[in-house]
């Protein structure tokens, strides 16, 4: 592993603190990180390995940034670890087992299903009945659904948060900016797990890494400062964009 030249230096350095301001305030910021990890030269599985790990500072950053937000929101957080902890290892267990042609062919469109879901997630809503504002979580339909984006964030982990954050919006009463909170808790979790599993069997890039970490642990904690200002609809609509330019990049590229 030797350094990047000093312009693929700054280009990554960029996107680490983009990828994990984006990442704090509505997800996807992992999305910007994976493409410029292929641009300056690094194969498609070392590059989806390598991205999750550095958004782990980011993910800190970002929980660090929401304390205030996650105040009140303990046993939401708790009841969902451990679903999310199982499915990490699924997922990165799937990830290091299946042909890399296998990952090629799903991200894609995963990650714009996500960005879909998303977008449509106020229509929703609306079809399927909001929580009861004084009633506890869907959590007959919350836990299983963030057991199954936990896999995806343990297999790709780019718009993992877009996922989550159209699950938690689907399933809890509460304001966007809160449930982005919990989003960057789990997200956490999920970075977590995968830090550990592909520390020990995954072709991780260090070098890029030790490059990367400072810069998104940076741009999570502003993310999670420019989240509480943002309207729900910009925070909600960005990602959408977000998701579906990546989506396209993916398909085509």
């Amino acid at each position: 592993m030797t350094l990047p030249p000093p312009g693929q230096t700054a280009f990554l350095l960029v996107a680490g603190l983009l990828s994990g301001l984006v990442n704090a305030v509505a997800g996807g910021g992992s999305l910007l990180l994976f493409p410029a990890l292929l641009a300056i030269g690094l194969p498609t599985l070392p590059a989806n390995v390598t991205n999750s790990i550095a958004q782990w500072p980011g993910y800190i950053g970002a929980v660090a940034g929401a304390r205030r937000e996650l105040a009140g929101q303990r046993n939401r957080v708790i009841s969902t670890i451990g679903v999310a902890i199982a499915g990490t290892g699924l997922g990165c267990a799937l990830l290091l087992v299946l042909p890399g042609q296998v990952f090629d062919a799903v991200v894609p469109a995963l990650v714009l299903l996500a960005a879909v879901l998303l977008g449509f997630s106020p229509w929703l809503r609306r079809w399927i009945g909001a929580p009861d504002p004084d009633g506890p979580d869907r959590r007959s339909v919350l836990l299983p659904a963030v057991f199954v984006a936990s896999v995806y964030g343990g297999y790709f982990g780019g718009a993992l948060g877009v996922i989550l954050i159209s699950v938690l919006s689907l399933t809890a009463h509460d304001r966007l900016v809160r449930l982005n909170a919990v989003k960057a808790a789990l997200s956490l979790v999920v970075a977590t797990v995968t830090l550990v599993i592909f520390a020990l069997g995954a072709p991780v890039h260090w070098l890029a890494v030790a490059l990367l970490a400072p810069t998104t642990l940076v741009g999570g904690f502003l993310g999670m400062r420019l989240a509480r200002v943002l309207p729900e609809s910009v925070l909600r609509w960005s990602v959408v964009v977000l998701g579906v330019a990546v989506a396209g990049y993916l398909f085509y590229r």
